[in-house]
């Protein structure tokens, strides 16, 4: 009985000892979610911070002014603070924080007080920042950096480490919002210190995330493929430390992509992570993911899902009480409606209006880049109803741009004055700020490094090339208007093929990720082969494929030297007696600008469209005839229907220009859809010498006088049943060559032998890939040879004949710049290709090669023994000639 009757006084000494097993309890609590919480579970973190809260509340009447108890209680609210602006509005967790800031002066003065302060004013200044306030943010961070200095100035060595890496997150934080505001110096600085101290106290995730903000500062410079390669570093890290890491940097690096013009591989970024940032519904990073993802669809010309996800996006951040970054999403929004409108034709004065008002709520913001695209937008919608005095009213208050504004928003800009002035009747002010655009686009892309970031930019500087040769059309056809037009398409097409490479491919971690692609992809063509389950293997081989893209984007600091555009003088100097013959589009309209005797010319040559379906009906066509054991009544139906395709395209495309060819070979500089025709197919051009070049400054490089290449390696790869003893006959036409049978050809050797060689012939079954073209390939004895390998060599072979399927195929971005397996050999100093511009049975290859090597063996040119070779079976052997086609 007594033991259930304790006294007053041993109720007292219990107390103390209950209340000290709570205070545990909850700290114990507190550490597992923070730890949870830097794993990307922020969900679960916030039950665990409410409940420590709750266990708390149970002690609170005994022990308020307990300082263990006070502290506790008040890190705990900071923490949940933040979490519930992640999950509800910004106001929440800056209510909760003004509520609690009040009992930090209820703590003793000292190192407890001094920490909880300067993480209160860190979480208080990242909550900002999270919004959209930075310039709000900085005194909270200096205010924080000051309090956790002077603690590790303070701290004995138990916690000098802990207390520095709270110091590196504040250094950190701030950094970013200088990055965000353009004090780039200052962000510069912060990061660099803060990398310092993450290094000398192996800070894993610090260092990571540091590296994501590095990328962050080098975006904001515009150099992205440095971004792209700190992003790279972050992504490594991440991937160790955990997954829910990556969907911030996924965002990031979209964001990047999108200034490189790379708007399908903006979208893939973020479409790998949206679903899962559904499902945990991070309100900010889920608004800024949609936002960004509208824009990509944006520039893919996706004007549906561009709005959708816009619109999704400012209604989320509205909710949440970030009003900049919903204002932004309303601006992205407004971008589509203006497309629209001027597609449209019909302007509404209602939109003009409700640019205007836009740009005047993001100024007071203090979005002044965002203000500046409004402005400029509402200017443009103004150029387009004719009312062009309050245009040039509103352009006038657009700032000049900045360093460090985006590449997309300078296009704009001068876009816009250029349509300015021809809407003024001044044309040459129109075509100076077209030129002057271009020449901007251009320094950008000299500071690009893989060949798809080259290529990428040209998107950015697509409109302002239409209208110069919207322009240059409207002047008329004249020889001036015709010269005008060669030297616009110049400066606007195939840009990548402009650049000397400098280097080969030196990134170790892109050569290793190749070679675990290869080493996957042959084990998963095993399995397919076997019969056996591939899901595990095919999603390996997507994920690494992926991964390698990624480091591609950053291989090279720069891919090459840039060489100066062609000129028509230095064109016709080149020809000879050759014609050049460089097709182009505007709008529907299709035409050709012919250089010949040292004139040039603009034939019109119908409807855009009907010439891209007659391409696309061909190509599909010679694709079907080609396997080699057609039934004959098939054969002859698709052979019919191929026929009546190609002689449609020989009248819309060569016929109109026989008068000006004659008898005389071609230099031919397709555009779109026109990259796939096999040329030597249409009548016109049947037995004629005709070699297919990006641009007429590509064909002037690669016809540069030939290097000391040496040499002749004849490869052939596995499976290539009636090509067996192929290379053994072209063998008997080259009597030094150097041969690999199939067992022999695997990669490293392959590669190796075409490093500095006069003449590679390389036939084995190879596939172009139209959704990442520098993954087209060629099998070989160890797996694949990729497009991305052959772009780096040190020395290029001179010439390469490829005996293989559709290799002469390309991924056409914008600016007509062509990436595929042939076009990654051009870009990186091949002088002649020969490829399939579609599928080519075994039999009619080996049978096309024989014929064309007897003729080279003669030395004959590489373009005349080819178009000698495929005139024999045109339709079978849909070879084409690239590059420079001469001997």
């Amino acid at each position: 009985m007594a033991a259930s009757t304790d006294s007053g006084a041993t109720r007292r000494h219990r107390r103390p000892r209950a209340r000290e097993a709570v205070l545990d309890q909850v700290a114990e609590l507190h550490e597992t979610a923070v730890r949870i919480r830097h794993a990307g579970r922020e969900r679960e973190a916030m039950r665990l911070f409410r409940r420590g809260l709750a266990l708390l509340e149970t002690i609170s009447a005994e022990a308020e002014t307990d300082a263990r108890w006070l502290a506790l209680h008040i890190e705990l609210w900071i923490r949940l603070a933040y979490s519930e602006a992640e999950f509800g509005t910004v106001a929440d967790g800056l209510a909760r924080l003004d509520a609690v800031r009040p009992r930090l002066a209820e703590l003793p003065e000292g190192p407890v007080q001094t920490e909880l302060r300067g993480f209160m004013d860190h979480i208080h200044g990242t909550l900002l920042g999270r919004a959209g306030w930075d310039e709000a943010s900085l005194p909270l961070m200096e205010s924080a950096i000051t309090h956790r200095r002077r603690l590790v100035a303070e701290a004995g060595d138990g916690d000098r480490e802990r207390l520095t890496e709270a110091l590196v997150a504040s250094v950190s934080n701030r950094g970013l919002s200088f990055v965000i505001l353009g004090r780039l110096a200052e962000a510069r600085r912060d990061l660099d210190y803060a990398s310092e101290l993450a290094a000398e106290y192996d800070f894993p995730q610090k260092t990571a995330y540091l590296q994501h903000m590095l990328g962050d500062l080098e975006k904001r410079l515009g150099r992205l493929p440095q971004a792209l390669y700190h992003y790279g570093e972050a992504e490594r890290a991440y991937l160790e430390l955990g997954p829910d890491m990556l969907y911030r940097l996924r965002i990031d690096q979209a964001q990047a992509l999108l200034g490189a013009g790379l708007a399908v591989e903006a979208g893939r970024h973020l479409d790998e992570v949206l679903p899962q940032m559904r499902r945990q519904r991070v309100s900010q990073d889920l608004g800024e993911a949609e936002l960004f993802r509208a824009a990509a669809a944006l520039l893919e010309g996706d004007l549906q899902t561009a709005q959708q996800l816009a619109g999704s996006a400012q209604r989320r951040m509205r909710r949440r009480g970030t009003e900049g970054w919903a204002t932004v999403a309303e601006l992205l929004g407004l971008r589509v409606r203006t497309m629209r409108a001027l597609s449209s034709g019909r302007v509404p004065a209602a939109l003009v209006s409700t640019a205007g008002q836009l740009a005047a709520r993001l100024s007071d913001l203090r979005l002044g880049e965002d203000a500046a695209l409004a402005r400029t937008l509402a200017a443009q919608l103004e150029v387009r109803r004719g009312r062009v005095d309050h245009a040039s009213e509103l352009l006038r208050r657009v700032p000049r741009p900045k360093p460090h504004t985006p590449l997309e928003h300078r296009m704009l800009l001068r876009l816009c004055k250029a349509e300015l002035a021809a809407a003024q009747g001044n044309r040459r002010r129109a075509f100076a700020q077209a030129r002057a655009g271009l020449a901007e686009l251009g320094q950008a892309r000299d500071r690009m490094g893989g060949l798809e970031l080259v290529s990428g930019t040209a998107l950015h500087g697509q409109e302002l090339g239409d209208l110069a040769m919207r322009l240059v059309l409207d002047g008329g056809e004249s020889a001036t208007e015709a010269r005008q037009l060669f030297n616009w398409l110049e400066r606007t097409r195939a840009q990548m093929y402009r650049y000397e490479q400098v280097s080969g491919l030196e990134n170790t971690q892109l050569v290793e990720s190749i070679a675990e692609i290869r080493h996957v992809g042959h084990a998963l063509r095993e399995a397919k082969l076997d019969g056996r389950p591939v899901a595990g293997l095919q999603a390996r081989y997507n994920e690494l494929r992926h991964a390698a893209t990624r480091l591609g984007w950053h291989a090279a600091t720069r891919w090459g030297r840039p060489r100066p555009v062609a000129t028509v003088e230095d064109v016709a100097a080149r020809l000879g007696d050759r014609v050049l013959i460089s097709f182009a589009a505007s709008g529907d309209k299709l035409l050709a600008v012919v250089v010949h005797d040292g004139r040039v010319r603009i034939v019109r040559l119908g409807s855009a469209r009907e010439a891209a379906e007659r391409t696309r009906r061909l190509h599909a066509d010679l694709n079907a005839m080609a396997p080699d054991h057609l039934a004959e009544p098939l054969l002859q139906a698709i052979s019919a229907s191929a026929r009546k395709e190609a002689d449609l395209l020989d009248a819309q495309l060569m016929r109109p220009l026989l008068g000006i060819l004659g008898d005389r070979e071609a230099v031919l500089v397709p555009t779109g859809a026109l990259y796939a025709v096999p040329w030597n197919v249409l009548g016109s051009l049947r037995y004629r010498p005709i070699v297919v070049a990006p641009s007429a400054t590509a064909w002037l490089a690669a016809a540069k006088p030939e290097s000391d290449a040496e040499g002749t390696v004849l490869v052939r790869g596995p499976n290539l049943l009636a090509a067996t003893g192929e290379i053994d006959k072209l063998a008997a036409h080259h009597r030094h060559a150097t041969q690999y049978a199939a067992e022999r050809a695997d990669v490293r050797t392959v590669l190796d032998a075409l490093d500095g060689v006069d003449l590679a012939h390389i036939a084995a079954h190879g596939s172009h890939e139209p959704d990442n073209a520098l993954f087209s390939k060629l099998e070989l004895a160890d797996g694949a040879l990729f497009a991305h390998e052959v772009a780096a060599l040190r020395r290029p072979p001179r010439q390469v004949v490829l005996a293989a399927c559709e290799l002469a195929l390309n991924l056409i971005r914008p600016g007509d710049e062509a990436l595929g397996f042939a076009g990654a050999l051009l870009a990186s100093g091949t002088r002649t290709v020969v490829a399939a511009a579609s599928r080519v049975g075994d039999h009619p290859a080996a049978a096309a090669m024989d014929d064309y090597h007897r003729a080279l063996a003669a030395n004959v040119p590489p373009a005349t023994a080819l178009a000698d070779a495929v005139g024999v079976d045109p339709l079978r052997r849909p070879f084409i000639c690239l590059g420079s086609g001469g001997s």
